[in-house]
């Protein structure tokens, strides 16, 4: 806390000086939390801690139920235990208790091992960090550069203040270097000189905020216009399906209403022969079922052909209304905005 004390005392004498020969102090600040949270290898490194934290936890809850199955046991059993038999199982559980809480404060305590792979984890990351820091200062002229998630309170901090993002754009370019080809490191350079210059400039910023907005707008209107155009596509394609296959349900019955009509075959493999005159001289009625069947195909077919031409005027007419419904909602929307 003295050392605190001190360290803003100078800050302020330093500051007055400054003041009294006419230069403006500036002064910016970081937040290493927020910067670690969006530095993907200390984020893959932590994943890959968590597991092992959950392994260690999964670990002590099984040694917690072990230990209270053993203390269940001895308490539906100590009625029929000797005295020597309960101290010696009592002796067993405080012994997996105390293993067990060893167990706990090794891997989470304050000095176990998840705090330390966090702190080994983060240290690599935080020397960029201070490399980053150091190239910002200088470049931008800063006289004071502070970490709001240390020990320092800071009781208010302006937000234009804040260089973590410009910080995360710094070891985010050093990693990608070194995977860009020549082309891509001089297109690099262009995005990083108009990030600067962002940087530099909080309209700017600004400016740059809306039109990010206003793509993102245009990108979302696009997506959504796209997914109509598959959702009615999927419609069309669903309904055709449809169709066919009631086409080919109906067509498979009259085949099989035909089928039936055919003579059946006898035993021997020859063919049963056609019913002769009758008594009174007359010939069989062998073209009427033809004729029936034609006609009734013809009356499918009429009736099919009435439906679709219905379902036909029904979509055009369900597009339609979409249309205009589409339309005085973009009128409406105009005539709000103007």
């Amino acid at each position: 806390m003295r050392k605190q004390y001190l360290f803003i005392f100078l800050a302020l004498i330093v500051a007055n000086t400054s003041q009294a020969q006419t230069r403006t102090t500036r002064i910016g600040y970081i937040d290493m939390e927020y910067i670690l949270e969006n530095v993907s290898d200390y984020k893959e490194a932590t994943a890959q801690l968590e597991l092992k934290a959950q392994k260690w936890k999964q670990e002590v809850e099984t040694k917690k139920l072990e230990i209270n199955k053993l203390k269940e046991s001895l308490k539906t059993e100590k009625a029929l235990l000797t005295k020597e038999l309960i101290e010696e199982r009592e002796t067993e559980i405080k012994f997996l208790e105390t293993e067990m809480l060893d167990y706990q404060q090794k891997q989470f305590g304050s000095d176990g091992n998840l705090m330390h792979q966090k702190a080994a984890l983060a240290k690599p990351i935080q020397d960029q960090v201070f490399t980053a820091v150091q190239d910002i200062a200088e470049a931008k002229n800063y006289d004071f550069v502070f970490d709001r998630s240390s020990d320092l309170t800071m009781l208010f901090s302006n937000k234009k203040f804040d260089i973590s993002d410009q910080v995360i754009r710094i070891l985010n370019r050093t990693d990608k270097r070194e995977q860009l080809t020549k082309k891509q490191l001089k297109d690099q350079e262009v995005k990083e000189s108009k990030e600067n210059a962002i940087d530099e400039n909080p309209a700017l910023a600004d400016r740059q905020k809306a039109l990010d907005e206003k793509k993102a707008a245009r990108e979302k209107l696009i997506e959504d216009r796209r997914l109509e155009q598959e959702a009615k596509k999927k419609e069309y394609d669903d309904r055709r399906k449809a169709i066919q296959a009631e086409r080919e349900a109906k067509k498979n019955g009259t085949v099989s209403e035909t089928a039936k009509t055919t003579e059946p075959a006898k035993t021997d493999g020859t063919t049963a022969k056609p019913a002769t005159a009758t008594a009174t001289g007359t010939a069989p009625a062998t073209t009427e079922p033809a004729v029936d069947k034609a006609a009734e195909r013809q009356r499918l077919y009429e009736e099919r052909k009435k439906e679709l031409e219905e379902r036909r005027k029904k979509i055009l007419e369900e597009r339609e209304a979409a249309k205009k419904a589409k339309e005085a909602e973009t009128q409406k929307t105009n005539t709000t905005n103007n």
